[in-house]
């Protein structure tokens, strides 16, 4: 189990492969953001983006997969107080593979029990940036065990 204090500021981990499928953009889309570039390959295909593409939601949904899977799996988190500075790069289309990259960024005591992680995190589709936010992560504290 990796608690706050075993977390350094510097510390980096890259990890996943999520491939995105027209499927699931679309079925994600109808029922959250059901714009037409998400949920209409026909009207994509006429829109700005050129074709269809994930909600930006969408793709801050895979990432959580990933990072849950991944990066959040053995620490001893206690939940997140937000996100900061979340991005959109460009768009996620079918058949892209995502991989994330994390990096403490900053970390501070939070209270008695937490201590609060900032954790800048990029996800890239095929070696190219599509997202990115710092992430706002409370951590049990190794002395409060």
């Amino acid at each position: 189990m990796e608690y706050f204090e075993d977390l350094r500021v510097g510390d980096t981990d890259a990890f996943g492969s999520y491939e995105v499928t027209a499927a699931e953009i679309t079925e994600f889309a109808e029922r959250y953001d059901p714009q037409s570039f998400h949920t209409d390959p026909e009207a994509a295909a006429e829109s700005p983006f050129g074709g269809l593409v994930a909600s930006g939601w969408h793709t801050a949904a895979m990432t959580m997969r990933l990072l849950v899977d991944e990066f959040l799996v053995d620490g001893a988190t206690r939940g997140a107080l937000g996100v900061d500075e979340l991005r959109w790069r460009r768009p996620v289309r079918p058949d892209d593979d995502l991989a994330v990259t994390t990096e403490v960024v900053d970390k501070e005591v939070w209270d008695d029990e937490s201590g609060l992680v900032s954790v800048r995190i990029t996800t890239e589709a095929d070696g190219e940036e599509v997202l990115s936010m710092v992430g706002l992560v409370l951590y049990e504290r190794r002395e409060n065990c």
